[in-house]
């Protein structure tokens, strides 16, 4: 007898986790020409935080990218409890990021020398 398949639930203790990853510059960044780095806003996935760090800095420097520093926002329920908003398409984001143990750049600002 044919019945829906129930949607699989991760039995890990997987979460998903907001970093802010600051870059540097390095051939084929795919940066804009003037920029002198970036900050990226990116979700990943980890049993901890420290987990999906390495897993977002392994990422980025597949992707020809230079990481120089890396900031825990915390997990969804932690950034809740500090008072951030956190809108639907970020949540998306979020669990997408957690679906497919993927690491997302939701928000790439890049740097730019301005002259004072």
């Amino acid at each position: 007898m044919a019945q829906d398949k129930p949607v699989k639930k991760k039995k890990s203790a997987q979460q998903v986790f907001t970093l802010l990853v600051q870059v540097g510059r390095k051939e084929g960044d795919g940066l804009p020409d003037k920029a002198t780095g970036a900050g990226l806003i990116c979700y990943a996935g980890g049993v901890d935080e420290a987990e999906a760090v390495r897993e977002t800095v392994a990422i980025l420097k597949q992707a020809d990218m230079a990481p120089l520093d890396v900031t825990g926002h915390g997990t969804v329920e932690e950034r809740l409890a500090q008072g951030h908003e956190i809108e639907e398409d970020e949540r998306a984001l979020m669990q997408r990021a957690l679906e497919e143990n993927a690491v997302i750049v939701a928000q790439v600002t890049p740097f730019y020398d301005t002259p004072e």
